[in-house]
């Protein structure tokens, strides 16, 4: 079997590789990564955990999903648009998500410029950038898997234009895997959609 191909899992079925470190990683691959999400505020929630998660591991972010939610009012964009700076320093003091400063005024930064754009923009913006499936054969091996695609630096460039912080090309990309709006399980993965 070839470094990074598909692996069986405990329970006989083939998986991405990664997918199986954890049981944490094994409900988020199957149930989650790589599934159409749609929606202002789901989308800059996840958004924003790519950023958190930049120089990271995911299973560090994952874990702490539900801190971060709690702690940023379900990523519902009007309502982070008007933390203060009172909250702020709450977040800088909150144990149950990463305190990073640069990451958590990003997020602020960007919910204040979200709260100002139409409904359904960030996900007509976002959904704009998908590649045609046809053009991208299913990677046979993680090898396969990019980190950068023309696609996420042109998301990149985009939402930087419309003022959003922390969402260089590679975490465009990875918004993108983990959105659906690319399918990168592996050719052999159960959880590739058809």
């Amino acid at each position: 079997m070839s470094a990074g191909a598909a692996l069986i899992g405990p329970d006989g079925a083939p998986r991405c590789p990664w997918a199986l470190s954890t049981p944490d990683y094994v409900t988020y691959h199957d149930e989650e990564w790589g599934r159409p999400v749609h929606g202002d505020d789901a989308l800059f929630e996840r958004l924003s955990l790519e950023a958190f998660q930049s120089g990271l591991s995911w299973i560090t972010i994952l874990r702490r999903r539900p801190g971060f939610r709690a702690a940023f009012a379900g990523f519902e964009i009007a309502a982070v648009a008007e933390f203060t700076d009172a909250d702020r320093e709450r977040l800088l003091a909150d144990t149950g998500i990463i305190r990073n400063r640069a990451k958590i005024d990003a997020t602020l930064a960007n919910a204040r410029v979200l709260a100002g754009w139409a409904p359904g923009d960030l996900d007509a913006l976002i959904w704009s950038h998908a590649p045609d499936p046809a053009g991208r054969p299913a990677p046979k091996t993680l090898a396969d898997v990019p980190a950068v695609t023309p696609e996420s630096t042109a998301l990149s460039k985009a939402l930087k234009k419309r003022g959003l912080r922390f969402v260089g090309p590679t975490t465009a990309y990875a918004l993108m895997q983990a959105c659906g709006l690319v399918d990168d399980h592996l050719e052999s993965c159960v959880a590739r959609r058809g």
